[in-house]
């Protein structure tokens, strides 16, 4: 099987997924990563924070072990005052190539407007005409955004898949991360991470576990 998770900003893909993708993995599965949004110079930001986030994302490609990874490099928090069709064709050019039977998308209702953006991008991408390869359509739980969204439409999780096994690497890898945790009440830390997946095992039925919502399934 084949599964791409899409990230709106590096750290969102392990926030929300960070611990399905090691045991598909460790399962012998297909796993690739697309990362919309990244720091340039022309956005403000430091040659040596440009220079980190590189390292970053160089070290979760190897953690994770991806079997391809896609940067499009488009500007954080301004995919809203871009183009639509133009980000659709850049997100749809890597959905033709990897030809996943799986995406991990954000969700709808997640309170960053990048999120949104991506949300509805890829949704364009998945027509049964344009994508028949693609089966299944989740939308991942990001912690710090999916929780601080306020609509009457919120994620509401209907699959629940068991990290147990992959909870103390999922830290790890959120580790690499140094830039985007801090200590609580912060809400992205190993106490919250481990927490939200404690909640989301107890509703399943296991130690720990990571909360998806079904937007479509092909079987």
């Amino acid at each position: 099987m084949k599964l791409l998770v899409v990230s709106p900003h590096p750290d969102d893909e392990t926030l929300g997924a960070g611990g399905t993708i090691l045991k598909y993995k460790r399962e012998g599965h297909q796993v690739y990563w697309l990362n919309i949004t990244d720091a340039t110079s022309e956005l403000g930001y430091s040659t040596d924070f440009i220079r980190h986030r590189e390292f970053q994302i160089t070290q979760i490609n190897n953690f994770y072990s991806f079997d391809g990874f896609y940067n499009l490099k488009l500007p954080p928090t301004k995919l809203s005052a871009l183009a639509e069709h133009e980000v659709i064709s850049k997100i749809f050019k890597v959905f033709d190539e990897v030809r996943p039977e799986w995406i991990i998308i954000p969700g709808r209702y997640d309170a960053h407007s990048d999120h949104i953006v991506v949300f509805d991008c890829c949704m364009a991408c998945t027509k049964v005409f344009r994508a028949p390869y693609l089966k299944t359509i989740l939308t991942m739980e990001i912690l710090s955004e999916t929780d601080f969204g306020y609509r009457e439409e919120k994620f509401s999780p209907n699959l629940f898949i068991d990290i147990t096994n992959e909870m103390d690497r999922k830290l790890d890898a959120m580790s690499i991360y140094d830039t985007e945790i801090e200590e609580p009440p912060f809400p992205r830390n190993a106490n919250n991470i481990k927490a939200l997946a404690l909640n989301r095992g107890g509703q399943s039925g296991c130690m720990y576990a990571e909360a998806f919502s079904i937007v479509k399934m092909i079987k």
